[in-house]
């Protein structure tokens, strides 16, 4: 079964049955008694927190294995590919919330918060925690689900869960261990810069490709973007950029039943040739290629 890879379907759709969006749900019931096999590749449409506080395995995002031990949270971005190695020997709790939880909005602090634990393409997307930070985020954790639960169209509830959920990020930032470290402080305007570059290539790889593109959007020299990006991630901005755009047609190639110069012409390349050169030169496969080294059981939008 393919999936619709529609910007409108997988970034702005939310699935998740509940009246306020939002639910917490419980491993190894949830695991159980899936709609879906979560050992197969599966994609969401909403924002998910994977908190594993009991058991060890693999758990593969985006064609990358990482391994599952007591006190790993997953945070899973719209559009994301995962699935478990096993059902059984998990327990933890999954937070499952609408994209309209997520939704940006202005300030400094805000964005650096989503986008150092969502959307991280560019880094593993997890954080380990110690037993004190657990006790800490299970109090918060058990806040939401009761709140989730017991006063969905309550006066204040979305507001309850947005500031519960925005507690529970917080503190994961502050007191876990990023999966991939990164020294990125919100006070420097230079590494506020690299967010917000971060967050424009979430939201336009598929129109820009170049780093003049960035640098004209938000509005500093090339050199300037150039020099914060490489302090803060100790790569180029065209890396990234490049970086964000296989992603996509990885998941793409891979994952539905779209031509490849119909997925070149979505991710922005009028020149299909161009983009299979691109491809190649990132993957060392052709995108035909790519899409044939093993068997591809299509996703399921859950």
């Amino acid at each position: 079964m393919a999936i619709d890879f529609s910007s409108k379907t997988q970034l702005t759709v939310c699935e998740t049955p509940s009246g306020n969006g939002f639910r917490v749900e419980h491993m190894p019931d949830m695991l159980t008694y899936s709609d879906i096999d979560d050992c197969s590749d599966h994609i969401h449409s909403f924002y998910e927190i994977l908190w594993f506080q009991e058991g060890e395995g693999m758990h593969t995002i985006d064609f990358v294995e990482y391994e599952v031990h007591p006190g790993t949270i997953f945070f899973i971005s719209p559009g994301q590919i995962h699935h478990f190695d096993k059902k059984e020997g998990y327990k933890g709790m999954a937070i499952k919330m609408c994209t309209d939880f997520m939704r940006d909005e202005e300030g400094s602090n805000e964005q650096f918060l989503k986008y150092n634990v969502f959307h991280t393409f560019d880094a593993a997307p997890y954080f380990r925690i110690d037993k004190a930070t657990s006790d800490m985020l299970a109090v918060i954790a058990q806040e939401m689900d009761e709140e989730a639960a017991n006063y969905s169209g309550e006066f204040g509830n979305i507001e309850i869960l947005k500031s519960l959920l925005r507690i529970f990020l917080i503190k994961t930032l502050r007191y876990g261990t990023a999966g991939t470290p990164m020294d990125v402080n919100h006070l420097k305007p230079s590494h506020q810069l690299y967010i917000r570059f971060r967050q424009m290539v979430e939201k336009q790889y598929k129109q820009m490709h170049t780093v003049q593109d960035y640098a004209d959007k938000l509005n500093v020299a090339v050199r300037t973007l150039n020099k914060c990006v490489n302090d803060c991630a100790n790569r180029s901005p065209l890396a990234l950029i490049n970086e964000r755009s296989l992603l996509e047609a990885k998941r793409m190639v891979r994952y539905t039943n779209m031509l490849i110069k119909e997925i070149a012409i979505d991710l922005g390349y009028e020149d299909p040739s161009y983009f299979v050169k691109f491809f190649k030169r990132q993957t060392g496969y052709l995108p035909s290629d790519f899409r044939e080294l093993e068997a591809v059981s299509h996703c399921k939008v859950r």
